[in-house]
């Protein structure tokens, strides 16, 4: 079988790796890819296409004989590429656009939570600022700080603010409104009511009825030690998390990802693909944050590799209802941590280009995989290409040892600027 794999991160690395591990794949294309799947070799090869040229896509898995395609970043989904790829009878992972608005559009998805009495945070829908910053007095006389500000498009995982007092909150929605920092998908903007407790991800693959769960994963969202800063696309990660206990799972499928999917396919947008819930909870009760119409990253780099089944089997399986079927088992007993390594100045303005040397010593270190992010082949040498740039990932008998692993990776990988959080997993231990 012929894969294709769209996108350019260390999520798609990840996944390049487990599919090109299966016995079921011949050949894995990655588009447009980056210097880690170039350098993978073997039955993995880039495509110099861009994930958002959805024609050039389709003509190229014409073209080639692609039998499945697994759709890695939301920009492509929120374009529709699940349409144009099922109108043209090709196998492809993930939502149609319609559905795909669980992720790009708050508004939506919050509408869509409240329909479906889905527990998340209570919230009101703006479309201006004179109403969101009223909203913002009226919280302010009646004391109801923290607020959640979110601009309701797709903004890579940037577009949330929490806001501890009323200057905040206003200077918020004039980033957003006025400024214009993350453009169109600011013209709505959702204020929510803040959630306390801690935060977890949970991932599934579904067929639009039957799902298969991985391990749940935490993420840490701000560039700083100790939760501190701006918000980025993600720092690092961990799986499983314990704060995601058996009784909290069993609460989060009844309540959350059952009436998802089915509220759903009751109202015509039958969802299919990868279901990212974030999740806050708290004493044990869980609320969804968001909703991401993909695996997530940095958590796909630490819940793949604890998948100890036939990936490509199971994306297979998501097509002709046989999901329940297919094995689909996580390694009893470990734990994976990642480590991103980002360019100095992220998430804000930072350098590319950079000459990066990744010691010799990390490819033998045991259960270790360096999954490229930001990085690209320049006349054979590898260089910075982006904010995040590796995502370091070790597993282990037990995520102490999973963390030091990866740490111990960390310091072999070296470019000007490198920077990264040195606390990852330091909740859950």
């Amino acid at each position: 079988m012929k894969v294709l794999i769209i996108g350019s991160g260390a999520r798609e690395h990840a996944m390049a790796l487990a599919v090109s591990a299966s016995p079921l794949a011949d050949e894995v294309f990655v588009a447009p890819g980056n210097g880690g799947t170039a350098m993978m070799g073997g039955n993995v090869s880039n495509v110099p296409l861009k994930s958002s040229d959805l024609e050039g896509l389709l003509h190229f898995v014409e073209k080639s004989g692609v039998e499945l395609t697994v759709v890695g970043p939301e920009h492509p989904l929120e374009l529709g590429i699940v349409d144009l790829f099922r109108s043209a009878g090709r196998h492809v992972v993930g939502p149609s656009k319609a559905a795909a608005r669980l992720e790009s559009s708050k508004a939506f998805a919050k509408e869509f939570m409240q329909r479906n009495a889905i527990p998340t945070a209570a919230y009101h829908h703006f479309t201006d600022i004179s109403s969101a910053d009223a909203y913002i007095e009226k919280a302010h006389s009646s004391g109801s700080f923290p607020l959640v500000i979110k601009a309701s498009g797709l903004c890579a995982g940037k577009g949330v603010f929490i806001a501890g007092d009323r200057e905040e909150a206003l200077a918020a929605t004039r980033d957003l409104f006025e400024e214009r920092i993350f453009g169109d998908a600011a013209d709505e903007v959702i204020i929510e009511h803040f959630l306390k407790g801690e935060e977890a991800s949970v991932f599934l693959l579904t067929d639009g009825t039957n799902y298969r769960l991985f391990l749940p994963a935490q993420d840490h969202k701000r560039i700083g030690d100790g939760d501190t800063g701006k918000n980025t696309g993600g720092m690092g990660a961990y799986a499983p998390a314990p704060l995601v206990t058996p009784e909290v799972m069993r609460k989060v499928e009844e309540r959350i990802i059952r009436p998802t999917l089915y509220g759903m396919a009751e109202e015509g947008n039958r969802y299919t693909g990868f279901l990212y819930v974030g999740l806050m909870i708290d004493n044990g009760e869980p609320y969804v944050v968001e909703y991401n119409a993909r695996l997530g990253d940095p958590e796909t780099q630490v819940v793949l590799p604890l998948l100890n089944s036939d990936f490509v089997a199971a994306l297979s399986a998501s097509f002709d209802g046989s999901l329940p079927e297919v094995p689909f088992e996580m390694h009893s007993g470990k734990s994976a941590a990642t480590v991103v390594i980002a360019s100095g100045g992220y998430p804000d303005h930072y350098e590319t280009g950079l000459p990066v040397t990744v010691g010799d010593e990390v490819a033998s270190m045991p259960e270790c995989m360096v999954y490229h992010a930001g990085t690209s082949l320049v006349d054979g040498r590898l260089v910075t290409a982006g904010g995040r740039v590796f995502s370091v990932t070790a597993l282990g008998e037990t995520l102490p040892e999973s963390i030091e692993r990866a740490y111990r990776a960390v310091g072999k990988i070296v470019f000007e600027g490198a920077y990264c959080r040195k606390d990852i997993g330091a909740k859950a231990l």
